[in-house]
């Protein structure tokens, strides 16, 4: 018999900022030149990305997951 699976989507949001902290507390590794560029520049993306789904509201309606992302400027 198959064992069901408990999905909670505000746990999912809570891993993703969790991931962003753990980018942004990562040390760069010992490399120079073109390839300390391209790792820095994949750190900042997934920072960005792991940040912006840490941020979305979730809706789970009929198996249908919905993640809402407000990119707009905060007003100040």
């Amino acid at each position: 018999m198959m064992e069901e699976i408990f999905f909670d989507p505000k746990e999912m949001i809570e891993r993703f900022g969790q991931r962003a902290k753990a980018v942004k507390e990562r040390g760069m590794p010992p490399v120079e030149g073109e390839e300390r560029q391209r790792i820095r520049r994949q750190m900042q993306l997934d920072y960005q990305d792991f940040s912006m789904l840490a941020d979305a509201q979730a809706k789970l309606e009929d198996a249908v997951l919905t993640l809402t992302i407000d990119l707009r400027p905060e007003s100040t």
